[in-house]
């Protein structure tokens, strides 16, 4: 076998055995990553900014997940927790508009208990943070760690729960 097939082999090996590691593959195949996830969830489709985020919300009947993160060592720990997370990926893919900021934004209704990182928000299409989906801890309503991964799950279903609701009550 000459060189170059070898390689070209090689080459077909190994992209064969890192697809067989994947995680989580959205319905509609598996994504370029984006950089706007910042490694939150590559196969994800990221929302660029607020309003952009907002608008999508609402023309999807989908509720907005805004993360607020740092370049902090508990926001690093977070992310690959959530980024690792199959089911929380799959459900944040298929029932979410997402949208992590690096920065804060002026509107207040984004920080009711504060500015701090992490912060993670629900927000529903009528554009109303949701003060009753908070993380388990009564000094930062807003914040979670690698531990509340069941928690943040059970959120994202209560969160998409409403929704429904909501959209039933609206018929």
């Amino acid at each position: 076998m000459t060189r170059a097939a070898a390689s070209l082999v090689l080459v077909l090996v190994l992209v064969a055995l890192s697809s067989t590691f994947t995680k989580y593959v959205p319905k509609s195949g598996q994504r370029i990553p984006q950089s706007l996830s910042r490694g939150w969830g590559d196969q994800l489709n990221w929302a660029q900014m607020y309003e952009e985020a907002l608008s999508l919300s609402r023309s999807t009947n989908k509720p907005l997940m805004v993360l607020f993160l740092e370049d902090c060592s508990q926001c690093k720990v977070l992310k690959r927790a959530l980024a690792h997370d199959d089911e929380i990926q799959r459900i944040l893919d298929e029932d979410f508009v997402v949208l992590n900021m690096i920065q804060e934004t002026e509107d207040q209704n984004l920080s009711p208990d504060g500015k701090y990182v992490p912060r993670i928000v629900f927000v529903d299409p009528s554009m109303r943070v949701r003060d009753d989906i908070v993380g388990p801890y009564s000094n930062r309503l807003y914040t979670y760690e690698p531990k509340d991964m069941k928690h943040l799950l059970e959120n994202m279903k209560k969160a998409k729960k409403l929704l429904k609701a909501k959209s039933k009550g609206a018929e």
